[in-house]
C-alpha cells in the first residue's frame, strides 16, 4: 500500500520513551522499504531527541502540543491552533497513527490534511477514501503489533530487535557525572514509574539494594527528577548506603548507565525497554497486568514477574539472585 508516489510519511505516536522505543522496529523496517521517503515524528516534545538520535530512521520533527482526551500533554488551544497550521503545510502523502486503536486520534488525523491516512482503528472505524486502517490488535506484544501494522501497509518486517544508539555526547555527559560507578560491577535499580499504580513498593526496592551489596555489588537509584521523593525513600530504608544518580541524568546518560551495568532491576517502565535495546541483563516487576503487551522479549536475558498474579516478594529475591550467575 505504500507504494512509490509515497514521498513524505508522517509517524504520528505522542507517548513516553518506553512507548516510542517499541515502535522502532517497525520505523527500522519502513526505512529499509523506502529509504529515500521522508519521514517526520509528530510526537510529544521531549521526544524531539529521539529524531536526532534515530537520523537514519527519521527526517524531521514536529512537536505535539496535547489534544483533549489525550493524557500525556495539556491542551492549548492557541498552540494546538499553530501546530495543525504547520502540519497542514506540509501536505503529507501519509499520515500513519501508532497511538494506539484510534478512538480519540483517528478524526484528529483527518485534519492534517495527508492524502492518506494509515493505521489502527475500531472496526466502525475503517471506512471512508484514502483511509487504510486495520483492526487494532486486543492481543500480543506492542512491538509485534506495529510490525503486523507495517505488514499490512506491506513492508516486510526487519525483526523485533530494539535499538538505543549510545553517542560521543552521551559518553562525555556520563564522564562529567563522576559517579563512582566500577562498569560491570553495578546493579542499577530504578524504583519510580509514572503513576503510582505501576510502582513497586519502595521497602522491597531496599531491600533488593541491600542484598545486591551484600553480595559485592556496587548499587546506582535512578530516576527523574520527579521520582526523587519515591528514590529517597528507598534510601532511607536500605541499610547500606548506595550510589545516588537520580535527578542527575539524562536519557543518554542514563542509556549509559544502563549499558555498562551488570544488571537492571526496575518497574515495568521506559528503562526496561532500554536495558531490552542495550542486552542489559534485568529483573522487571509488572505492576499493570501486560506482561505480554511490554515485557522484554528475550527471555534468557531478562526476567518479568507479573505481581499482578505473584505478590511474592521472594519469588522477585529468587530472580535477583540468579542474575549473580547468569552473566
Amino acid at each position: 500500500m505504500i507504494d512509490s508516489t509515497i514521498k513524505t510519511i508522517a509517524i504520528f505516536r505522542a507517548l513516553q520513551l518506553g512507548d516510542m522505543l517499541c515502535i522502532i522496529p517497525a520505523i527500522r523496517s519502513l526505512r529499509k522499504a523506502h529509504p529515500s521517503a521522508h519521514i517526520t515524528l509528530i510526537g510529544l516534545p521531549w521526544a524531539k531527541e529521539l529524531v536526532s538520535r534515530f537520523s537514519n530512521y527519521f527526517n524531521d520533527f514536529i512537536a505535539f502540543p496535547g489534544y483533549p482526551g489525550l493524557p500525556e500533554q495539556n491542551f492549548n488551544q492557541e498552540l494546538f491552533d499553530a501546530f495543525l497550521k504547520r502540519v497542514q503545510a506540509h501536505q503529507f502523502d501519509m499520515v500513519i497513527q501508532m497511538q494506539g486503536n484510534g478512538t480519540i486520534v483517528n478524526q484528529l488525523l483527518k485534519t492534517f490534511g495527508a492524502t492518506y491516512i494509515a493505521g489502527f482503528s475500531t472496526e466502525s472505524q475503517i471506512i471512508g477514501h484514502g483511509l487504510y486502517f486495520m483492526p487494532y490488535p486486543k492481543h500480543g506484544h506492542e512491538i509485534s503489533k506495529y510490525l503486523e501494522l507495517m505488514a499490512f501497509l506491506g513492508v516486510p518486517s526487519t525483526g523485533t530487535d530494539l535499538e538505543f544508539p549510545i553517542t560521543n555526547q552521551d559518553e562525555d555527559d556520563f564522564r562529567r557525572l563522576k559517579l563512582p560507578v566500577t562498569s560491570g560491577h553495578y546493579i542499577v535499580i530504578h524504583p519510580g514509574s509514572r503513576g503510582n499504580w505501576r510502582q513497586w513498593p519502595p521497602l522491597y526496592f531496599a531491600s533488593l539494594g541491600d542484598h545486591c551489596l551484600k553480595s559485592g555489588f556496587q548499587v546506582v537509584l535512578t530516576g527523574t527528577k520527579d521520582e526523587i521523593p519515591v528514590v529517597n525513600e528507598v534510601i532511607k530504608l536500605m541499610k547500606y548506603p548506595p550510589i545516588v544518580a537520580a535527578g542527575k541524568t539524562t536519557i543518554g546518560t542514563v542509556a549509559v548507565l544502563i549499558d555498562q551495568a551488570y544488571a537492571l532491576i526496575a518497574n515495568c517502565t521506559g528503562v526496561s525497554h532500554l536495558a531490552a535495546a542495550l542486552h542489559t541483563q534485568s529483573v522487571i516487576i509488572s505492576m499493570d497486568g501486560e506482561m505480554e503487551r511490554w515485557a522484554p522479549l528475550d527471555k534468557t536475558l531478562h526476567a518479568t514477574i507479573d505481581w499482578t498474579k505473584t505478590t511474592d516478594y521472594h519469588v522477585v529475591l529468587k530472580e535477583v539472585t540468579a542474575l549473580f550467575f547468569r552473566l
